[in-house]
């Protein structure tokens, strides 16, 4: 009986999850659809965008010798059509068609009908599943369906196979390289370095490859974690023996034969001989004991494979107990996780931070803003593309600007990327020639370029490329490194610090912004969707008490210093503004009742919800200046969760709306005669400076890394030419071109290795 069931669906899907590797997934995979759709023949070809073919890897009724030698140019036979068409292709009689290929070594001749599927991700070609019957028949609607819902569900599932083969195949066969993969590109720069897996010891699917110092010692530690959690298994048992029914108790019983079974302990010991360090083999052997409990059809002994995971985290807690080592970081540390987060980067001493791998975010994430300000590539969004835990030791190149990583590159590729890294190091010089020299345009136009901070404690960095002040300093970071709110007076002695590290330059710091991916882990509401929830202003206007005090201790930071400046962060409507307002007012009124000599500081707005630009004149009356908040306006103008790599490609500050957008606030504030700067990382793309040096900002606040880019920009170009680019954008409808005509002014200036690989 042909079966349709989710369950089918999932035992398939996680057969090619948990397979060693990309030869045992894809035969998995064929033998699943071929058992439960009860065709013929199913068979998997791999998509090479490269050379433009289709190559046959596993099949179940085609001969088997065929496998890795029928190779299809994407223009010929059946399975090119699908991929032409990025559709299926249901035939009743496939020998007839027009596109029909013959291929003997196949042994395809009996087959009449054909069904092609095509495997994408996010627009990029993967696989073609075919199935093929000896009857002349069209495939049904179930079918059809049944194959597109696996296709979708198997997309990043066999990317990550593929990436594992391309991993493995350059240890086993020396191959020139190990693979290039493309995630997003989360901070420009070029680094060559040695990858070092960030995990979590409670986390067993984390844990990295890493080859066996000694075999005979990670013998003897797995040994001996083995033994302590059998111990502990039987002890917990019958301290627990006179309160549990004897059908529970038999539980502890059957934990202490599964962690001591003599399969899971051979299995994990060869794993070790085989070069793995313990932690390594002891993950693989657990994940293969619980995938054969998942193929199950009985619910029960399904849900045992919980219980196989459960006994490997005890026996991972007791092989980390044992390990006492200090890690010792390389000298350019390429730091890899499949979720890092600011917080992670601590663990690796500053100096030895090289490059930034993260399986999840994209170029507006804390994590690449955190990169940018430390000047070192990042790379993110590499989930479900490559088995990230197979990279600690790797030799790797991290390219930020096409936001690539090359996994044990040839030395035709160290070569060439070794190039790269001189070229960078002489525009970095050329750069650095800057510092001291004002923004300003060929013509005359002046742009003042401040820096943002907030995620940093030192601010040597931005001195040395020449900040004029902070732009933006982010509050919220000391509320989030801690247990509970700061007080009045912790908070002035921040304020205070940062103040006189950059005294006598302006300082605009932003009050308190939380919400959305900027969480309080003891202030925290949980939300359906939190980026259009309680966040920025709408907290701390229900929260009054917070606003005051921390206005109070920003006030109380500035005596002496005439150059204080106040940004409102997410205001939407001008309620919100009023409020913030009086708020401010009663704090200073309060301040100076106390006794503080201080002048009433300049308010402004961050101009980052889209409301706020259809209020932009009501909004510029009321403040002394406009702040545009790129990141979180781009968000929502455009829809797409800056945060999710998924849709990272489509987050373009060159869209036709924002930059209508921007125009709308720039314009807004000439005409009432407010300054206006443009913050978030948009500010510091060169192409985009382009286009906000023809709108005349007044100023740019942004990372420390990006400001020597910009600045080489804007003493490049005149405003006149820059007018004349805008001029011809407003008449674009689509990023891509605008992007383009920007980038090639820029290589005409001779700038086009400030966006990437320009010689």
């Amino acid at each position: 009986m042909v079966s349709y069931s989710l369950n089918t669906i999932h035992k398939i899907v996680h057969s090619i999850d948990k397979s060693p590797d990309l030869s045992h997934a894809l035969n998995n995979l064929v033998s699943g659809i071929h058992k439960a759709l009860g065709v013929d023949v199913c068979s998997i070809y791999l998509s090479d965008t490269i050379t433009r073919t289709n190559i046959l890897m596993a099949t179940q009724g085609l001969n088997p010798d065929a496998v890795g030698k029928v190779v299809l140019p994407f223009e010929e036979g059946l399975v090119g059509l699908v991929t032409e068409l990025s559709e299926p292709v249901n035939i009743s009689n496939a020998p007839a068609h027009p596109r029909f290929k013959y291929v003997p070594e196949a042994g395809e001749d009996p087959f009449k009908s054909f069904l092609g599927v095509p495997v994408t991700r996010q627009g990029e070609q993967l696989a073609v599943l075919v199935v093929q019957q000896t009857t002349s028949r069209r495939f049904g609607e179930q079918e059809i369906a049944f194959l597109t819902t696996l296709a979708a569900l198997l997309a990043g599932n066999i990317a990550i196979a593929r990436a594992r083969g391309l991993i493995d195949d350059y240890f086993s066969t020396e191959t020139s390289g190990g693979g290039v993969f493309t995630g997003v590109a989360g901070a420009p720069g070029i680094i060559i370095g040695k990858g070092v897996v960030h995990y979590h010891n409670n986390q067993i699917a984390e844990v990295p490859d890493r080859p066996a110092a000694s075999i005979p010692e990670e013998e003897e530690r797995l040994r001996a974690a083995i033994e302590a959690v059998v111990s502990e298994s039987k002890t917990v048992g019958e301290q627990l023996g006179g309160t549990l029914p004897a059908t529970d108790q038999l539980v502890f019983n059957a934990y202490a034969l599964i962690a001591g079974s003599d399969q899971l302990v051979n299995e994990t010991i060869e794993r070790i001989r085989a070069g793995n360090w313990a932690p390594g083999a002891l993950r693989d052997t657990i994940e293969s004991f619980a995938a054969r409990f998942e193929s199950l059809d009985e619910p029960y002994m399904r849900e045992r494979a919980n219980d196989i995971r459960s006994i490997g985290q005890r026996i991972l807690g007791y092989l980390f107990t044992e390990e006492h080592k200090e890690y010792a970081y390389p000298e350019k540390t390429v730091l890899i996780g499949e979720n890092l987060s600011p917080l992670d980067l601590g663990s690796v001493p500053l100096e030895k931070l090289a490059a930034i791998v993260s399986g999840h975010g994209s170029a507006y994430a804390h994590l690449a803003i955190l990169a940018h300000a430390l000047n070192i590539p990042a790379v993110l969004g590499l989930a479900g593309r490559v088995p990230l835990n197979r990279l600690d030791g790797m030799t790797l190149i991290v390219d930020g600007y096409k936001g690539q990583i090359l996994v044990s590159p040839s030395q035709e590729e160290l070569s060439e990327y070794q190039g790269l890294i001189q070229g960078e190091a002489q525009l970095a010089r050329g750069m650095a020639a800057l510092k001291d020299l004002p923004a300003v345009t060929t013509d005359g136009v002046r742009i003042h370029l401040y820096t943002n901070t907030g995620l940093l404690t030192g601010h040597s960095h931005a001195f040395d490329v020449g900040t004029e002040g902070i732009g933006l300093y982010r509050s919220e970071v000391p509320f989030m490194n801690r247990d509970s709110f700061p007080g009045e007076e912790e908070q002035r002695q921040i304020y205070r610090q940062v103040i006189e590290a950059y005294m006598p330059k302006p300082v605009t710091l932003r009050t308190l912004d939380v919400g959305g991916d900027k969480v309080l882990p003891y202030f925290h509401r949980k939300e359906p969707n939190p980026f259009l929830g309680w966040r920025g202003i709408r907290v701390v206007l229900d929260h009054p008490e917070m606003l005051l005090t921390q206005v109070r201790a920003m006030l109380r930071a500035s005596e002496g210093y005439d150059k204080l400046k106040i940004l409102l962060p997410m205001i939407s409507n001008i309620d919100e503004l009023e409020r913030a307002m009086t708020l401010i007012r009663r704090a200073y009124d309060h301040v100076v009742s106390d006794g503080y000599t201080i002048r009433f500081p300049e308010i402004g707005a961050m101009i980052e919800v889209p409301s706020a630009v259809y209020l932009i004149d009501s909004i510029t009356r009321r403040v002394d200046f406009l702040s545009i908040g790129t990141n979180d306006l781009i968000q929502y103008l455009l829809a797409i969760d800056r945060n999710n790599e998924h849709v990272a490609k489509l987050f373009d500050p060159l869209h036709p709306p924002v930059l209508e957008a921007l125009r709308l606030i720039v314009d807004a504030a000439h005409r009432h005669a407010k300054p206006v700067s443009v913050c978030g990382e948009a500010a510091g793309d060169p192409a985009l400076t382009i286009l906000l040096i023809a709108m005349r900002v007044d100023s740019l606040s942004v990372s420390a890394g990006d400001l020597p880019r910009v600045k080489w920009v804007i003493r490049t170009l005149s405003w006149t030419r820059a007018n004349e680019l805008w001029q011809q954008a407003r008449t674009m409808e689509h990023a891509s071109e605008i992007r383009q005509l920007m980038e090639q002014e820029l290589a005409q200036q001779g700038l086009s290795r400030l966006v990437g690989h320009g010689k």
